[in-house]
């Protein structure tokens, strides 16, 4: 059987590794693109099946080289994103002037389909710079391109995520945790196994011209995600809303570390909910099911930031015995 060829971008974040497993297995080739092939080489060489992966470095976005790998596949998925600028314009730069350019060259070489990442619940953000990139990118590809596919995830979590983890370190080192907005803000999460099984579903069916937000079976607040950790990291933790000025104060400090843990333009995002906007069709309308529970999934590694680490469970005592 003839392999068929992706061009992949963003291929090194949770999404990316395990969507190259996943085509991979199905005997799709993978091209995937990266900025240091030297750093990202070691850990996507072992996500794919022998000969079904090809690493190309591309620094600055070499329209001429892009168009060299368009040529070869006949779909192209962008998963790229940042969720903090590290230097103003950034925003724009990767999800607007980026899908920009890539879909105006599918565009031009004529191929099948174009595979956008964006994001939930952002036709409202206005006051967010994060979620007006984001928004401009989608009409950019939407005019660029007549079969573009955009897809609109809630939080994707799992073991290799940046929400979930983040959040079990600081509550495993915290006595407290603030709650924003009075932790009222709503969310769909989205295991990763779900979401690439869906975007694997839209590459290898016949699917096109469409905008799909992308999630979960459950509604949670973040106080309820919160409490979910703390019950599966078996700490228990004060938890008090933050008045708005005090919190604005927070995050204009805690961006100035090197990884922010929030941000003003974060701040402002976490005003709105993160659930299906009725604007769009949902994977559930597709009948592209979720199916992975927020409590079952945490429950497979929160043991990592629970006091005496994988022995605190009886069962895992058991099994060593």
């Amino acid at each position: 059987m003839k392999q068929k060829e992706i061009l992949l971008f963003g291929a090194t974040g949770q999404i990316g590794r395990n969507l190259i497993r996943k085509l991979s297995k199905n005997n799709y080739k993978i091209i995937a693109v990266t900025r240091n092939i030297h750093r990202a080489g070691y850990i996507l060489k072992t996500q794919a099946n022998p000969g079904y992966l090809e690493l190309v470095e591309i620094n600055n976005f070499d329209i001429r080289r892009i168009d060299d790998l368009i040529k070869r596949c006949s779909i192209c998925v962008n998963l790229i994103g940042i969720l903090y600028e590290k230097k103003k314009g950034q925003f724009k730069t990767i999800h607007t002037d980026l899908p920009d350019m890539l879909s105006q060259r599918m565009s031009k070489f004529k191929n099948d389909k174009f595979i956008h990442l964006s994001s939930l619940g952002i036709e409202k953000a206005l006051d967010s710079e994060y979620a007006k990139s984001k928004l401009n990118g989608e009409k950019k590809i939407a005019q660029n391109f007549k079969n573009s596919i955009i897809i609109k995830p809630s939080i994707v979590y799992s073991v290799d995520d940046k929400f979930t983890t983040n959040f079990m370190t600081l509550l495993n080192r915290l006595p407290f945790m603030p709650l924003y907005y009075d932790g009222k803000t709503k969310f769909s999460p989205i295991h990763v196994s779900d979401l690439v099984n869906i975007l694997y579903e839209i590459i290898n069916g016949n699917f096109n011209k469409l905008t799909l937000e992308c999630i979960g079976p459950e509604v949670l607040s973040f106080r309820e995600i919160i409490n979910k950790l703390l019950k599966s990291i078996k700490k228990k933790r004060i938890l008090f809303p933050l008045p708005y000025p005090l919190a604005k104060i927070s995050a204009k400090i805690l961006q100035l570390l090197p990884n922010p843990l929030l941000t003003e333009d974060q701040l402002n995002l976490l005003k709105y909910d993160n659930v299906g906007s009725g604007l769009y069709k949902t994977n559930i309308d597709l009948d592209l099911k979720a199916e992975k529970i927020f409590d079952v999934e945490i429950e497979k590694y929160s043991y990592n930031w629970r006091t005496g680490g994988q022995f605190t469970s009886k069962n895992n005592l058991e099994k060593i015995k």
